[in-house]
């Protein structure tokens, strides 16, 4: 059983996954406590307890964040987590009892399999009670099961993408692990290639469609898009404040501009967050660029590790496709 890495054995990641009706959530539990930074960059979010990962805001730390499918209605499986670590004491501490604190954000995953099945706070009890210190699955599972990519002309021509982990290792013993849902409007490109690996599906299936260059050609991203939305988590055993992990998680964006495009858009959410449950000194900046490069390469592995689902083809099917200069 590959772990995650020494230095984050206190943290344990957790799916729930219901493959026929293509939605899920996952949970990364840090239940000792772990500082938290949130970065924003979409314009579309659906997010919880994110003010509370600001700097200048009164609680330190966070026990666990939730990453889940179902839109805004995936915002209330948080209330599940929430029980599962009050059940065994864990919270902050407040007069009338201990109260979890646990971020968390959402993908709309509702244009495949069933929209009205979306994940509660029973089923994000049971990705707490399928958590585990172990590498967890990836691809169609947890808050990736109904993740797509290029869907500007429907789920018809996009391409099944997933959930995707990636860990840098530095000196000094410092982990990086990123984890990510990839369920953006834009392309996914190999960085090494420079070829799109995921996206809007030609007419005949063959091959993919810049979206950028559809976009240049007059095609109306407004009225085509859905919804879309990138969330992810980097943790670290690196010791950081909540100033430094809000620098990391901000840092974490750039993996994701360098694997998606375009990314950020007026139509995606993309939030993700930061974590640090050590207490190793670092160089912050050797820090963020290690967590954008882990973020870049868990977007790659969230959509070359899923299955098809829905009648949705995936990226090994289909012939890459070099991106225009």
């Amino acid at each position: 059983m590959r772990r995650l890495g020494a230095g984050l054995e206190d943290i344990k990641i957790g799916h729930w996954t219901d493959r026929k009706a293509a939605t899920g959530c996952t949970v990364i539990l840090c239940e000792k406590g772990a500082v938290a930074g949130v970065d924003v960059r979409g314009a579309s979010p659906g997010t919880r307890e994110t003010d509370l990962c600001r700097p200048m805001n009164l609680v330190e730390r966070v026990h666990a964040v939730l990453l889940s499918g179902g839109s805004a209605f995936g915002l209330d499986a948080a209330g599940g987590v929430m029980r599962y670590l009050e059940e065994r004491g864990i919270g902050y501490k407040t007069s009338g009892g201990v109260v979890p604190i646990v971020p968390a954000a959402v993908l709309f995953d509702l244009s495949i399999g069933n929209p009205r099945v979306r994940p509660g706070p029973a089923e994000a009890y049971k990705a707490c009670l399928n958590a585990k210190s172990s590498w967890p699955e990836e691809g169609c599972v947890g808050a990736g099961t109904g993740a797509l990519v290029g869907q500007l002309f429907g789920p018809s021509r996009a391409t099944k993408s997933g959930l995707g982990v990636s860990i840098e290792t530095l000196s000094g013993g410092i982990a990086v692990l990123a984890i990510v849902a990839v369920n953006a409007l834009g392309d996914v490109i190999d960085p090494d290639t420079n070829r799109v690996i995921a996206g809007v599906r030609n007419a005949s299936g063959k091959g993919f469609q810049s979206i950028y260059k559809l976009m240049k050609t007059g095609v109306t991203v407004q009225s085509q898009a859905p919804g879309h939305t990138t969330i992810g988590t980097i943790v670290t055993n690196a010791r950081l404040s909540k100033e430094q992990a809000n620098k990391v998680a901000q840092m974490a964006h750039d993996g994701l501009a360098r694997a998606i495009n375009p990314c950020h858009t007026m139509f995606d959410g993309d939030t993700l967050f930061a974590l640090s449950c050590g207490e190793i000194s670092n160089d912050l900046t050797t820090v963020g660029a290690a967590s954008a490069e882990a973020m870049k390469r868990a977007v790659i592995r969230a959509v070359n590790k899923a299955k098809g689902l829905c009648g949705v083809a995936v990226a090994g099917d289909i012939a890459p496709t070099r991106t225009p200069a």
